[in-house]
């Protein structure tokens, strides 16, 4: 079955967008409900249901996860390429986030372990190719394609905002937990209660992608099979280089070099990470089959990912820092109910769904060839991102005198940071999509996530320090970095756009 690109029966957008919008909601409910209270029911105490865990462990593991979640988007976006296709990778994705997410809602630790590692791998399927096949539903010079994934980002940002309210409430209320007590169990199981309405959003997502695939039509069809064992090659390689990374890592365990705790992992995941990064931008530029045209493409792409990776490590914040912050320092009480810490993290995605996506994606349109660059929507978005954790320093020195702040100080931030996402996130998905090379799409998309991971890695390890520095010397300094990034991205949009529109080679 043919695609029909002009075909407008989702918004004045392709039918299958809404396949596909409302897969990638329910499996957005699904990862947000688990992100809300993950930091949460690792630092309670173990009497409470918790793990127990101390901050910096508990920062640790937040980061080591949700830098996993999206590393993996670059071997599960490559595997699409060469293997299996965008559309059946992101059904084996959602099958294996489920069983994650009901790994979790098991009450040991070798199950939260197992869930988390299921979470990584089955997200590592499901995410780039998700977003790839958003982009796949439109032609190359179809304006429509900024607007419509604003529009897909208007999906992720419904099932981020009812997650914190439906998981944090079975996870944290203490009327839910009466109601355990009423019926003989222990009140500490809610925090799986929320796990597991997690698992429960993935099956509604699966249900709707499996009802909606044939809307599809070609988009994200498994590439025709390779004859030459190349690529087959290079995943036996991969696999291979995978295990012997696992055994060097549990050699340096046993010989002392990297210590067997959450921190000492998670210090030697970043020097992984590190490496990891430079390698494979270092492979991506020295493949000599790329033209001259392809290459200054793959250079934005790699300033656009830099720049992410920056916004990201400011912004993932929210389920780290901010949680604890929220949880601790910030007076929960609305009209005499006391309501969970999780809950402000809804903030965000209600902003983009009230208005700002659907704004965005008009403003988009409206503005036709007046519209900002990608470069300098990224300077805009980390402007506001700037101007948010600037708002938060004044939360922090009233929290640092023992005061319990009003939560307007993080709904004000919660509100710049998600005018800063909608200038960075939906944008920077529809730039890769526009600027990958095709015979690399699913792995270029991988790129855009592997700026989340970094970041992710790098917001949880900041979460890690929450009570080791001052709060007014934290948010401080994210306030300084994101004011020396805007000014450096700035800079650099008249140059590159220049570099970009520079004549081809003959």
């Amino acid at each position: 079955m043919s695609l029909n690109t002009n075909a407008t029966g989702f918004f004045g957008h392709p039918r299958g967008l809404s396949t596909l919008f409302f897969t990638e909601m329910w499996e957005r409910f699904s990862y947000y409900g688990m992100r809300a209270i993950l930091i949460l029911f690792m630092t309670t105490p173990a009497i409470n249901g918790g793990l127990g865990f101390d901050v910096a462990a508990a920062g640790a593991v937040y980061g080591l996860y949700t830098a996993l979640v999206y590393l993996a988007c670059l071997p599960g976006g490559w595997i699409a390429d060469r293997f299996i296709g965008q559309r059946r990778a992101t059904l084996i994705g959602g099958i294996v986030i489920m069983c994650g997410h009901i790994a979790l809602a098991v009450p040991t630790l070798g199950t939260f372990y197992v869930g988390l590692a299921l979470l990584v791998i089955g997200t590592g399927f499901l995410k780039p190719n998700i977003s790839t096949m958003v982009g796949q539903l439109y032609s190359s010079d179809d304006h429509r394609r900024d607007s419509g994934y604003s529009l897909y980002y208007m999906g992720i940002n419904i099932g981020a905002f009812l997650a914190p309210l439906v998981c944090g409430w079975l996870g944290q209320s203490a009327g839910f937990r009466e109601t355990l007590h009423r019926y003989g169990l222990d009140p500490g199981m809610a925090w799986h209660f929320g796990f597991g309405a997690a698992a429960v959003g993935m099956a509604a997502g699966l249900i709707h992608y499996v009802r909606g695939a044939h809307h599809l039509g070609d988009a994200g069809q498994p590439p025709p099979p390779q004859s030459d064992g190349v690529a087959r090659n290079q995943l036996l390689k991969g696999l291979a280089s995978l295990a012997a990374l696992a055994g060097l890592i549990a050699g340096l365990v046993a010989l002392g070099f990297i210590e067997l705790s959450a921190t000492g992992l998670g210090d030697a995941f970043g020097v992984i990470l590190l490496v990891i990064t430079v390698a494979f931008f270092t492979w991506l530029f020295t493949m000599a089959e790329w033209t001259d045209d392809e290459r200054r493409r793959l250079l934005l792409i790699l300033v656009l990912f830099v720049g992410a990776t920056i916004f990201w490590s400011l912004y993932e914040q929210g389920g780290s820092t901010l949680n604890l912050f929220a949880e601790r320092s910030t007076d929960k009480h609305l009209l005499g109910y006391e309501f969970p810490a999780s809950w402000l993290q809804s903030l965000n995605p209600i902003y983009i769904i009230c208005g700002l996506a659907p704004g965005f994606a008009w403003l988009w349109i409206k503005l036709g060839s007046r519209e900002p660059s990608s470069p300098a929507k990224f300077a805009i978005g980390m402007l506001f991102m700037a101007l948010g954790w600037g708002v938060m320093i004044g939360a922090a020195a009233r929290a640092e005198q023992g005061m319990l702040v009003s939560p307007l100080w993080l709904a004000v931030m919660y509100l710049l940071h998600a005018i800063g996402e909608m200038c960075l996130s939906p944008v920077g998905l529809s730039a890769m999509s526009k600027l990958a090379p095709v015979r690399v799409a699913g792995l270029t998309m991988g790129v855009w996530f592997l700026a989340s991971s970094i970041g992710s890695y790098l917001g949880g390890r900041v979460a890690g320090l929450y009570d080791t520095f001052s709060l007014v010397k934290i948010f401080s300094t994210l306030t300084l970095i994101a004011i020396v990034s805007t000014v450096i991205m700035a800079l650099l949009v008249r140059p590159l756009r220049r570099f970009l529109s520079a004549p081809r080679s003959p």
